[in-house]
């Protein structure tokens, strides 16, 4: 399945601030399949999580990350009428039954006001994240009560408890295939939307959380490695392998336990690969993308026949262990 009527919109060559309706349409599409592929990973495995949060399907944003000078027309579709809104909501979620909908205005959570912009600068997501750093504070256990605006009317919508592992997720524009974890935020480019579809989507998906899971920034960072050109070469770029090799076989646990084909996965890297390897000039830092098919492959035969719980991934016992 192609969805190159997304890129389009979203990557037309036009003006600064000549973005119409179906740009931001588009841009709404992505965030909502980011959203859903994020729910599913992230509350079927919060078994795995140390770090938990309310997991409530939504997605928001907030008026500051769109810049008045190149980006009017998202503040008009958008509406805004408070700073921070509920962008989408990821169907069957628990925002979802609760009754909440795009273009609700986020008021406060748990009755603590949402805080208002630091400032009048736009092209900034700290509004955005001050929101969802106040949700991802909230006990995973406990129902999340938020207070929202739509159309002039205010209501309380209480959202049952759902735990998930601990992270946030972004889509980026730009023409790369490009992913990554920080081990706070997944990000995945907005290209892979474009050409996959969410099956393959949620196989990159997993993989980036597997590295949150895995604390693999935090490991590394702790194992003295250097990024940039430096992370190419001997034992810097050993280590990365070794972390992209482990998140590549939790991965598919990930993936089963959200009701995901992990086969998927091997389809993906073993048809699709190429286009994201690098071929003769793949990083040191990666495996190729035959050697991830083949590994991914060994990990799903492991796994127990469909209808039988998995058991513990062995590869989760590796996260507090440093990296040599």
């Amino acid at each position: 399945m192609k969805f190159g009527w997304i890129m389009a919109a979203l990557l037309a060559a036009a003006p600064a601030g000549a973005q119409d309706a179906a740009y931001w349409t588009a841009m709404r599409t992505v965030d909502a399949r980011m959203a859903t592929i994020a729910y599913r990973l992230t509350t079927a495995n919060a078994a795995l999580c140390r770090d938990l949060q309310p997991a409530t399907g939504v997605q928001l944003h907030a008026i500051d990350q769109y810049d008045t000078a190149s980006q009017p027309a998202a503040r008009v579709a958008f509406g805004f009428a408070r700073p921070v809104q509920v962008e989408v909501v990821a169907p069957d979620s628990p925002a979802a039954r609760a009754g909440l909908t795009p273009d609700d205005a986020l008021v406060a959570i748990d009755g603590h006001p949402v805080p208002p912009p630091a400032s009048d600068k736009a092209g900034t997501s700290r509004t955005r994240d001050a929101a969802q750093a106040m949700i991802a504070a909230a006990p995973a256990d406990q129902p999340l009560v938020l207070t929202v605006e739509h159309g002039g009317a205010r209501r309380t919508v209480t959202v049952p408890a759902s735990p998930g592992c601990r992270s946030q997720f972004e889509v980026l524009l730009g023409p790369g295939l490009k992913a990554s974890s920080d081990g706070r935020v997944v990000q995945v480019g907005v290209r892979f939307f474009e050409l996959f579809d969410d099956q393959a989507i949620a196989a990159i998906v997993a993989h980036e959380l597997s590295h949150t899971i895995l604390r693999h920034r935090a490991r590394l960072e702790a194992a003295g490695v250097k990024w940039g050109l430096a992370a190419q070469f001997g034992r810097n770029a050993r280590l990365f392998r070794r972390t992209e090799e482990d998140a590549d076989r939790l991965s598919v646990h990930l993936l089963r336990n959200a009701g995901y084909d992990p086969q998927a996965a091997v389809r993906f890297w073993r048809e699709q690969g190429g286009k994201i390897d690098g071929g003769l000039f793949r990083s040191p830092t990666h495996p190729s993308s035959q050697a991830r098919a083949d590994a991914i492959a060994a990990e799903v035969a492991t796994l127990p026949p469909v209808g039988q719980p998995d058991a513990a991934p062995a590869v989760l016992a590796t996260r507090d262990q440093p990296l040599r």
